[in-house]
């Protein structure tokens, strides 16, 4: 006797009814239905269910990094669900070019009825940015208040257990810091990192003293390299590092910084392959929100102008303090400043090399 197959239909697996009957717009509520108002509804729910899609994927990425040991096949994972996670942000920019075929005229139609209602609000977003490692400490404040101050109950009490769960930047300076490459036999990256900066340094003081110059160019672009000098002495520095951290000049710690120069320098070797990509894709994820919120801004001012938000923010003020005040992956963006080119990259042995393979041991 067969048994019977059971049959999913389109509807019932995908919830159709539920999603296609929750967009209900105020204004037909108050009897003169704004058309525009279904636009909105529509574009914020389905801003929601990617930014569930993107807590998914970074909720198993923290998982993974989690493990004592992260490896080569994890790593690859990490990386493909990243750049889902960056694609998905692309398309939530795109949205914006949705959104602003409503013209001012037509938000203003119904946004009255939407007081206090505000993204800010948004449990999800806000999830997403503490759990990416956004904590309260590094935010710019609403009004003066924290910003879980906006949920009540268990939204509130999730937001605050994250607050003080480990983060995406917590474990990646982690892993960071747990790559067995800065300090191999006969190999010290960073004295030999900072022996090519200063060959590299001296090379360009020589060919600037030799150039056909006046006295006066030659003396502002030698002054130009001895600060550049003393800017990679500074990096290369633990003691002066620690104390940039003190101040919050920097976040990410020196052993973490100097694996992601390394990384990054010796991204060709095979083992490193992966771990590059994934850095990149963190430092393309900060740009996308930022990007993302940038164009928030500019949809404002365009709609609103320098009106309050419906939630009692300063409206494209407030938007403004976050674009660059809310980033997260700052110093690995900067590691490109640390940059020197292949021709000054110090060789490594033979025996490192192999140890720069596809496989290592912690």
């Amino acid at each position: 006797m067969s048994e019977k197959i059971s049959s999913v239909h389109y509807i019932n697996y995908l919830d159709l009814d539920k999603i296609l009957e929750s967009q209900h717009p105020i204004s037909k509520e108050k009897g003169v239905e704004a058309h525009e108002e279904m636009l909105f509804i529509i574009i914020h729910q389905t801003y929601e269910l990617w930014f569930k899609q993107i807590l998914h994927e970074v909720k198993s990425i923290i998982n993974l990094f989690k493990e004592d040991k992260v490896d080569e096949s994890s790593m690859g994972v990490i990386v493909g669900r990243m750049d889902r996670v960056n694609k998905i942000m692309t398309t939530l920019v795109g949205q914006l070019d949705i959104l602003e075929t409503m013209t001012s005229l037509d938000f203003l139609d119904f946004r009255h009825y939407l007081s206090p209602a505000s993204g800010f609000q948004s449990h999800q977003f806000r999830k997403l940015e503490v759990t990416l490692g956004l904590k309260i400490k590094k935010r710019h404040q609403f009004g003066g208040c924290p910003y879980h101050s906006q949920f009540e109950g268990e939204k509130k009490e999730e937001i605050l257990d994250l607050e003080e769960n480990q983060s995406l930047f917590t474990l990646v300076e982690k892993w960071l810091e747990r790559i067995p490459f800065l300090n191999m036999d006969a190999f010290d990256f960073t004295t030999k990192y900072e022996q090519a900066v200063n060959q590299m340094l001296d090379k360009e003081i020589k060919g600037i003293t030799e150039a056909n110059l006046t006295d006066s160019d030659r003396e502002i672009r030698i002054r130009m390299i001895e600060e550049n000098k003393k800017y990679f002495e500074r990096v290369l520095s633990e003691k002066q590092h620690n104390k940039a951290m003190e101040e919050g000049e920097t976040s990410l710690s020196y052993k973490a910084t100097m694996s992601s120069l390394l990384i990054n320098l010796y991204r060709d070797e095979p083992i490193l392959h992966l771990p590059y990509q994934f850095l990149r894709s963190l430092v393309e994820l900060d740009h996308k929100i930022s990007t993302w919120r940038f164009r928030h801004v500019q949809m404002v001012e365009k709609m609103l102008g320098k009106k309050i938000g419906t939630g009692g923010s300063s409206g494209q003020g407030y938007l403004k303090e976050t674009v660059d005040k809310h980033k997260l992956f700052t110093d690995l963006a900067n590691i490109s400043t640390l940059m020197i080119s292949r021709s000054y990259l110090p060789e490594l042995p033979k025996n490192i090399k192999d140890t720069l393979g596809f496989n290592y041991t912690k």
